[in-house]
């Protein structure tokens, strides 16, 4: 995960773990970074940033980019 001075980021349970973690090769390796995600109390705020930049790579907010996409999509198709 890129780094950035925002203020949620101090609480992400992501924080000292490996970042490789999150970059998996496929979405069905992303479990491990599923998982942490999971009990992060900040998974919502990341999620968002991660969709309102457009992240194209990796786990944010427990979700794969392909996820992040459809989130994407109905967002748009509702607005």
């Amino acid at each position: 995960m890129r780094t950035t001075n925002l203020p949620w980021r101090q609480l992400a349970r992501c924080r000292g773990v490996d970042p490789e973690i999150f970059y998996p090769i496929s979405d069905e390796d992303a479990d491990e970074a599923k998982d942490i995600c999971g009990i992060c109390p900040v998974r919502e705020a990341c999620l968002e940033h991660a969709l309102l930049h457009r992240e194209k790579h990796g786990v944010w907010g427990g979700l794969t980019e392909r996820e992040r996409r459809r989130i994407l999509r109905r967002r748009r198709k509702t607005a």
